[in-house]
């Protein structure tokens, strides 16, 4: 009985450090989220200023990627 009472306590106690490390896995998670939406955030910000600032500029920069884009993308 106590060899079953024993292996019980130890299947919880693995089960209970399982949850807390998962727990703090999703906390991690949770965390590098937040950074990563704020430094998306950041890099539209200064996106957008930067088109505010030079329009002309961000205009041919704007023509060259599509049409390096179309070059790359109609496969001639």
């Amino acid at each position: 009985m106590k060899t079953i009472e024993k292996a019980s306590h130890f299947a919880h106690d693995t089960v209970d450090k399982i949850a807390g490390m998962a727990n703090q896995s999703a906390e991690a998670i949770d965390e590098k989220t937040g950074q990563l939406k704020n430094a998306e955030q950041r890099l539209m910000n200064d996106c957008h200023q930067y088109i505010r600032d030079n329009p002309v500029m961000s205009l041919g920069i704007a023509a060259a990627a599509g049409f390096m884009l179309s070059r790359l993308l109609s496969g001639r």
